[in-house]
């Protein structure tokens, strides 16, 4: 299970990358994270406005069961699951 500790963001993006996610602009979004107190918040805010600064999420034939898994298992709530997906390029 993904712990509250701030290492569980990067555990989180490598989940949603073998997953089928490509993400743009990875190090920046991973440096963002990293200085965040709240990863998961700043996730939700970077997946609505992260475009501003080349941050995105793309489909790339994605399963979407392990993208709903990653969510589970890194305790990320519904509304940042609904951002996320609207945010997706497909």
């Amino acid at each position: 299970m993904g712990s509250l500790s701030n290492e569980s963001f990067e555990q989180f993006l490598d989940s949603l990358k073998k997953a089928g996610i490509v993400i743009s602009n990875e190090a920046e979004l991973r440096e963002r994270l990293a200085e965040a107190q709240r990863w998961r918040y700043a996730f939700q805010t970077l997946a609505a406005n992260g475009k501003s600064i080349g941050i995105s999420f793309a489909d790339a034939g994605s399963n979407v069961e392990q993208i709903e898994r990653a969510f589970s298992e890194f305790q990320v709530s519904e509304k940042t699951r609904a951002v996320f997906s609207a945010s997706l390029v497909h």
